[in-house]
């Protein structure tokens, strides 16, 4: 069976494994999460995750939610993205969960996602600090090494560059970080790679297009 992973382009979340399945060719397909408009408050929603997050992985009788989660899963049935000290991956793919794209997602998503008028400065302020100590973390792990836990790519870097892949500005400029800038780039180099908004339905096109028709 076809593995579904419910999903929006404009999740950091979803990417993550998104991109996990298409890397290494695990039969799945999208279906589309309306975010914007409101289908993870309702009832239905909940059902399927009582945490009303993104993404959520179903295929047969087996339904995951958390994509550090849905992530080791992969790896184990498909035996890729898992090479090398599994702690240190495990180390990483925690601190992106606490430190990183916690913080780039909720960052993104106050600058970007909120009309401009309930935007607020205060919160903005201080996840921008948190986010450039994250980021300086990161470039200098990355500092001498291709990737983050090991001699080969890793769940660990799919799932901490994920954010880092999105056009929307949120205090990330490439150029500013040459280590993020280098790995980013070798990630993208990876047969299949593609970029979120080409990965997975929703993004700021197809919702302009539809409020165009």
């Amino acid at each position: 069976m076809t593995a579904q992973l419910h999903c929006f382009g404009e999740s950091g979340h979803s990417y993550k494994v998104a991109l996990m399945m298409q890397l290494t060719g695990y039969p799945w397909q999208p279906v589309f999460v309306d975010f914007f408009g409101g289908a993870m408050r309702g009832a239905e929603y909940r059902l399927l995750n009582e945490m009303a997050e993104a993404p959520v992985f179903v295929e047969d009788d087996l339904t995951l939610t958390q994509s550090g989660v849905i992530l080791m899963h992969l790896a184990e049935r498909t035996g890729r993205f898992m090479e090398g000290d599994r702690s240190e991956i495990l180390r990483w793919l925690f601190w992106d969960n606490h430190k990183g794209s916690a913080q780039f997602g909720a960052l993104r998503f106050l600058m970007n996602f909120l009309p401009p008028e309930k935007r607020p400065a205060e919160a903005i302020a201080w996840l921008q600090g948190r986010c450039r100590a994250a980021l300086k973390v990161l470039d200098g792990h990355l500092a001498g090494r291709a990737w983050l836990a090991g001699e080969t790519p890793s769940i660990a870097d799919l799932s901490c560059c994920s954010y880092l892949y999105y056009p929307e500005p949120f205090g990330f400029t490439r150029a500013e970080w040459p280590h993020i800038d280098a790995w980013l780039t070798r990630i993208a180099a990876l047969p299949g790679w593609k970029h979120p908004y080409d990965l997975m339905p929703g993004n700021p096109a197809d919702r302009a297009a539809k409020e165009d028709a």
